[in-house]
């Protein structure tokens, strides 16, 4: 079997921070800027709190299956609750969206190398 890999964004919304709390990821920010995004193994966090309370996290899961993006997903927000929690930054509304890249459209980068390689 071939290996899936699934790309997953755990969104949320920080909660009832305290002014300390707010500090510090404030200070943190220019590291979570959407900018720098990307999807990684142990998960990326990206927010901006100078415009909204929002948050997403970024995570590479895999799997051998298409059924298994659900069991990633759930993998994947528990990555997310335990950053927060272990940190003490209250959240609610979390929810996650997952893409399996294999079932991805190709584009226009990638036909052109797959007809350099045919």
């Amino acid at each position: 079997m071939t290996t899936r890999t699934f790309r997953i964004m755990v969104r949320g919304a920080f909660d009832a921070l305290t002014p300390e709390q707010h500090a510090e990821l404030t200070a943190a920010a220019a590291e979570h800027d959407v900018l720098k995004a990307q999807f990684t193994d142990e998960g990326h966090l990206t927010y901006d709190l100078s415009a909204r309370p929002f948050f997403t996290f970024r995570f590479l899961e895999y799997g051998e299956a298409e059924e298994d993006v659900v069991a990633a997903s759930v993998r994947a927000e528990t990555a997310a609750e335990l950053w927060l929690t272990d940190r003490g930054y209250g959240y609610k509304n979390l929810k996650s969206q997952a893409q399996d890249m294999s079932l991805a459209a190709v584009g226009a980068r990638g036909k052109q190398e797959a007809r350099r390689k045919s």
